[in-house]
């Protein structure tokens, strides 16, 4: 879809532009609790790493503990006593 074309769709219907590029979108609690909106999947998980895949690359938690509180559709809850969070490239 055409840039200009998405944000008069966006600023007309008064979405946020993660719903309409379909973007990740990442809200971080402290340093022990993430949750991930519009996630492709998760490729790894341990309790010191996992990997979450995304449309604009691979989210890298880092960490001790980690587990998974809530999986539901697109959206993961992820908690731990986080040490570093990072995209990479598949």
């Amino acid at each position: 879809m055409d840039n200009k074309i998405k944000s008069i769709i966006t600023k007309e219907l008064d979405l946020p532009i993660e719903v309409i590029d379909n973007l990740p979108k990442i809200n971080i609690i402290g340093d022990n609790e993430i949750t991930i909106e519009n996630h492709k999947g998760i490729l790894s998980f341990d309790r010191d790493n996992t990997k979450i895949k995304t449309v604009i690359g691979i989210l890298d938690i880092q960490g001790e503990e980690i587990e998974i509180v809530f999986i539901g559709g697109s959206t993961i809850t992820i908690s731990g006593k986080f040490k570093s969070l990072g995209y990479g490239v598949e």
